[in-house]
């Protein structure tokens, strides 16, 4: 895997870089929002690890220039903890956020994680998707779920609220898929965590309240999906 490394901190990039290496990826190491553009066609990366705080331009607007032209991941790297961030970057584009510190075994399974998921995206989406009602969705004919105004289409990664098509991340339509196919049940953070990131570790739960808080924010109403305190979220057809 080919991993482009956007980082000003030299200590800090010095790190990935070897930890990517013991994990036996090729990484490429720039400083600047400008190179990683230039980079993303000189390159190719598999994958690309953004931190925020560049100095020629936020990492925000390198993730958005980068999601305009390429479905290349994004994982965010950043010391920004607040979730106005996590979740201007997830709607930029990005497909997970790590904060600093953090360790290079998390990193490399988040890597390996979101790699995972575009793999199965590129592929065959939906097959053997499983809906609400226990049948799959190949099984009963169709892909489309349909849940009041709202269409998921599993093979295709196609979502339309009241006939407007919206364009999800692929971390984000996973979410939204697995919350929908049990709609009224409350889906349990660890559950969430360990089916949908491939993780137990427990500093993922504010990147879920963040990506949960960007599908709010695109499908325009948050009833569509309910926080449970102390347990986790419901997804539901608000009227």
């Amino acid at each position: 895997m080919r991993v482009l490394v956007v980082e000003d901190d030299g200590p800090v990039a010095s790190g990935i870089i070897d930890g990517l290496s013991m994990a036996a990826f090729e990484s490429l190491h720039v400083e600047t929002g400008h190179a990683a553009l230039t980079a993303m066609a000189t390159f190719e990366p598999d994958l690309v690890l953004l931190d925020l705080g560049l100095p020629d331009m936020d990492g925000s607007e390198v993730c958005r220039s980068i999601r305009a032209s390429s479905q290349t991941p994004i994982i965010v790297v950043s010391a920004r903890d607040d979730e106005i961030d996590r979740v201007v970057a997830l709607e930029m584009g990005a497909d997970d956020y790590v904060v600093k510190p953090f360790g290079m075994r998390e990193l490399v399974a988040r890597i390996r994680a979101v790699s995972r998921r575009t793999v199965a995206h590129a592929g065959v989406p939906g097959a053997g998707e499983v809906g609400a009602d226990g049948v799959s969705a190949e099984d009963a004919g169709t892909t489309e779920r349909v849940l009041g105004s709202l269409i998921i289409d599993t093979r295709s990664q196609r979502v339309s609220l009241a006939g407007t098509v919206i364009y999800f991340t692929p971390t984000e339509f996973d979410l939204l898929v697995y919350l929908s196919g049990d709609a009224g049940a409350v889906h349990r953070r660890a559950d969430i965590l360990h089916d949908v990131w491939e993780t137990t570790w427990h500093g993922t739960t504010k990147t879920l309240d963040a990506h949960v808080a960007a599908i709010r924010k695109k499908l325009g109403n948050p009833g569509w999906i309910e926080s449970v305190r102390g347990v986790g979220f419901r997804f539901g057809t608000p009227e």
